[in-house]
């Protein structure tokens, strides 16, 4: 499928990011406030990781650690996955499928990889064909 549309054409532009140092409290009122479960960790617009509701309730409460005093950077591992701006749809959920992710950060290189959206499954399912929808569906959700 070649539709001719970039990742540029179906992310969200407006992206907010937590910074590394800010506690996973912040970040839960964050993602609260702007009505997400994931939030970018950026330092100066460049992307450090990703940390999503989920990480904060596993990776934080459940293992009895406050999140009053975990910073963002501590739930960051490895380096996050990401899609150039100017990748095509198919590329993105390539990426998004072979990873099995539903939030996928747009980088423009031309502007010095820095963070300009990110593609979200509303993302998708507002952009594509129900039969890539579906394709899309079946390879993160239930993976062979």
């Amino acid at each position: 499928m070649d539709s001719g549309l970039k990742a540029r054409d179906i992310m969200h532009r407006e992206v907010r990011c937590i910074p590394p140092d800010h506690t996973l409290e912040q970040a839960a009122r964050m993602m609260r406030d702007l009505d997400v479960g994931a939030l970018p960790i950026c330092d100066n617009d460049r992307l450090g990781g990703m940390i999503t509701d989920r990480d904060i309730v596993v990776r934080c409460i459940a293992e009895g650690r406050d999140p009053a005093t975990v910073r963002a950077s501590e739930l960051s591992r490895g380096t996050p996955r990401w899609i150039d701006a100017d990748a095509g749809v198919q590329e993105v959920l390539d990426v998004m499928e072979q990873h099995q992710i539903k939030r996928l950060p747009v980088i423009d290189k031309a502007a010095g990889m820095r963070l300009v959206g990110i593609i979200s499954e509303a993302d998708i399912a507002r952009n594509l064909s129900d039969e890539q929808i579906a394709e899309f569906v079946g390879k993160v959700y239930h993976p062979h």
